[in-house]
Order: C-alpha cells, then sequence, then structure tokens
C-alpha cells in the first residue's frame, strides 16, 4: 500500500475523531445551558410564590389600603363640610361656614370688579386640589355688616380664617407681584407659606388619584359581588 495513503487516511480519521468529540461536547454544553434555565425559572416561580404568601408583604399591602381608606374617608366627611368645591355663601351664612371648617378661605368680591374675577378663576382652581381647606366667597356688596366689622377697604379682599379666627388676609394683588398675570401656582405657594394649604409633590397627587380609583374599582367589584348574589 503507498505508505502517502496510508498516512491520508490516517489523518482523515484523525480529524473525524477531532469533529465527532467537538460535536458531542458542543451537544453536552447546550443541554447543560438548557438544564441551567430551566433551574433558574422554576427558581424564580418559588421565589415569585414565596413572595406572594410572605405574611410582611400581605401586612403591607393591608395597611396601605386601610390608610388609603381612611384617607378617602376623610376627604369625604370634608366634603360633607363644604370642602372640595368654591362656592359663594350668603352673610346670614357665613358664620356658620367660617367656624365649622379649620382653615377656611373666603374672597369678599365685587361681581363688577375685573380683579375680583381673576381672583375666582384661581381660587376656583385651587379648591379642590385641597379638600382640606375649605374655599368660600362673599359679595361684599351684600355682606355689609362683615365688611365694616373686618374693616375691608380694597377689593379683592381674600381673607385667611383658622378655627374661625381670621389670621392674616390678602388685599388685592400685593402678595402677588401687584400685576394681574400671577399664576394659580404663585397663589397657592403664598398660601402654603401663610399655613392655609399643604404642599404637595406631582408624585403624590398622581398617588393619591391611583388609590382613590383602586378603591372605586374594588367598591364596584363589592356591589357586583352582592348583585350577582342576588
Amino acid at each position: 500500500m503507498d505508505p502517502d495513503a496510508v498516512k491520508s487516511t490516517l489523518s482523515n480519521l484523525a480529524f473525524g475523531n477531532v469533529l465527532a468529540a467537538a460535536a458531542r461536547d458542543y451537544k453536552k454544553e447546550v443541554l447543560a445551558n438548557e438544564k441551567a434555565q430551566s433551574s433558574n425559572h422554576v427558581n424564580e416561580e418559588v421565589d415569585l410564590d414565596e413572595l406572594m404568601d410572605d405574611p410582611e408583604l400581605e401586612k403591607l399591602h393591608a395597611d396601605r389600603i386601610a390608610a388609603l381608606k381612611r384617607e378617602v374617608e376623610k376627604r369625604e366627611a370634608f366634603k360633607r363640610q363644604g370642602h372640595g368645591e368654591y362656592r359663594e355663601v350668603s352673610e346670614g351664612d357665613f358664620l356658620g361656614e367660617v367656624t365649622r371648617s379649620e382653615k377656611v378661605i373666603c374672597h369678599f368680591y365685587h361681581k363688577e370688579f375685573y380683579r375680583c374675577k381673576i381672583m375666582d378663576k384661581h381660587l376656583k382652581t385651587l379648591a379642590p386640589r385641597h379638600v382640606d381647606t375649605k374655599f368660600i366667597k362673599v359679595d361684599a356688596e351684600n355682606a355689609p355688616f362683615f365688611v365694616t366689622k373686618l374693616a375691608i377697604k380694597t377689593l379683592p379682599c381674600v381673607l385667611l380664617f383658622s378655627k374661625g379666627v381670621a389670621i392674616d388676609r390678602l388685599v388685592g394683588f400685593q402678595d402677588l407681584g401687584t400685576k394681574d398675570d400671577f399664576s394659580t401656582t404663585k397663589l397657592e405657594n403664598v398660601l402654603v407659606k401663610k399655613g392655609m394649604l399643604s404642599k404637595k409633590k406631582k408624585e403624590e397627587d398622581d398617588e393619591d388619584a391611583e388609590y382613590q380609583e383602586s378603591i372605586r374599582r374594588s367598591v364596584r367589584s363589592s356591589e357586583n359581588l352582592d348583585s350577582d348574589s342576588d
């Protein structure tokens, strides 16, 4: 037999063995990876199950829902007292309105004054955003007794009441830059500094809205279950 042919044959066999070995190693590696991934997936499922059954997390969730319910109940109580909207009240109702709530912002206005209309616009925007404070307005022409008693000489005049006592006031736009184009945020910040409003971050507003919606969904779900049982 030709020595060169024998050498070539042996070389081909050796190369074939190397390929076969490489193929076996690759297959082992693929199987090992698949096994590892499967094991990780199982572990993830186990971890999630453990988290779902974690009593501490369940307690945190229950506490969060309970706090939200208390907040919603508190807001509803405020609304029953006339909070959450900007309302006009008569001279006869004025004392009752300012003494029944802890914090009250009252705008004495004149219906023909342009600046009073500007103040109206901003207070109407703020009222639903700050439910813990009552926002009302009184027509100064129809409330001569309190205009005199409270020494109101310039309109618009926004009186700030705490527990039934007038603690401060905004006369005209003096605290707002004296110009007509001040923003609602400018007025809000002034009222925050005077202790009449609580400053809220946007994230807190969004969170409150989300919690309130979750409560509404829970209530609707409960009502649906009751109706189904009937």
